[in-house]
């Protein structure tokens, strides 16, 4: 039983050397763990900082364009509108310079000539502001009657 006694004795304190050996790095492990930490946050407050920043700029740049956009649409409206402005006032004139040269034609005696020309022109005049495009009048060369 002696024998018995001294194996325990023994192997009590092996267990408890290797204790100690393990303290000692565990605790220079936290030591570098808590310091790993402390790198990681103030990295990810760096991160969160620069991602606030990004947003800052990209808000700003967004209303930027938007902006732009809507002066850019301004102008297109009005410009626009000025062409259409120009266009009804060409057709104006257009219609004008018709009805004189149907004056001037009246008054010279060729009221049948541009009688006739203006029953032949006028439906073309009409279907082409209804219309955008025009029946042909020649098919193969030849004249279609309507």
């Amino acid at each position: 039983m002696a024998s018995s006694d001294s194996t325990p004795s023994v192997s009590i304190p092996a267990p408890l050397a290797p204790k100690k050996e393990n303290i000692t790095p565990v605790g220079s492990k936290i030591a570098e763990l808590n310091e790993s930490r402390a790198e990681l946050l103030s990295r990810i407050q760096g991160l969160k900082q620069d991602l606030q920043n990004w947003r800052s700029k990209l808000d700003t740049q967004v209303k930027v364009y938007r902006d732009e956009l809507t002066d850019l649409k301004k102008t297109l409206n009005v410009e626009v509108e000025q062409l259409r402005t120009e266009f009804q006032e060409l057709r104006n004139t257009l219609h004008q310079q018709h009805e004189d040269v149907t004056a001037s034609l009246r008054n010279l005696g060729l009221q049948d000539v541009s009688e006739g020309a203006k029953e032949v022109k006028e439906p073309e005049v009409e279907k082409k502001d209804e219309e955008v495009e025009t029946p042909p009048i020649k098919e193969n060369g030849k004249e279609v009657e309507n």
